[in-house]
């Protein structure tokens, strides 16, 4: 069986939501110990015109399970996003992770193949193969609300180093 697809999303999806998980308490605990309202972190954004950290966590969450099952050809759970909190935050990124743990390695067999379309029924719908969803889109996609997300909370001061943006691998 080729599991090239499960090892090449979903070791990487898990690795990256749990240093979210951690980078989130860390900014959580930062906040704390200097009285920051914590509302000061979860609507920063690097610049007027991008999302605030909160967005930028519940989209990093939505790719990680959309692109794993839309690869393993599963039903996708839906989530409010309603989250206004850290707590809130970690409980997102568990429920995401909690998802893509069921997903079998089985379930990706001829996933580099399979046909994903994104936005379907609208101007922008685009159909791509699964190895180009996943490789040229889906992880490009994760990759950078989650590098933003670690950015915010670095620029705003935050001590957050590589070790914990990379977490455990």
């Amino acid at each position: 069986m080729n599991q090239a697809m499960y090892s090449s999303s979903i070791p990487v999806f898990k690795q990256m939501l749990n240093s979210l998980q951690v980078i989130l308490s860390k900014a959580e605990d930062h906040a704390a110990a200097k009285n920051i309202d914590a509302n000061v972190f979860l609507q920063a954004r690097l610049s007027p015109d991008m999302f605030s950290l909160t967005r930028q966590v519940q989209i990093a969450a939505d790719f990680a399970k959309g692109v794993a099952g839309r690869l393993a050809g599963a039903e996708l759970p839906e989530f409010a996003d309603d989250e206004i909190s850290f707590a809130d935050l970690r409980g997102r990124i568990a429920k995401t992770l909690a998802f893509i743990d069921n997903l079998s390695p089985a379930q990706f067999e001829g996933a580099e193949s399979r046909e994903i379309t994104l936005r379907p029924g609208t101007p922008k719908e685009k159909t791509l193969i699964g190895s180009a969803y996943l490789l040229s889109y889906g992880l490009p996609q994760f990759f950078f609300h989650v590098s933003t997300a670690y950015g915010i909370l670095r620029h705003h001061g935050v001590e957050l180093g590589k070790r914990d943006y990379m977490g455990q691998y």
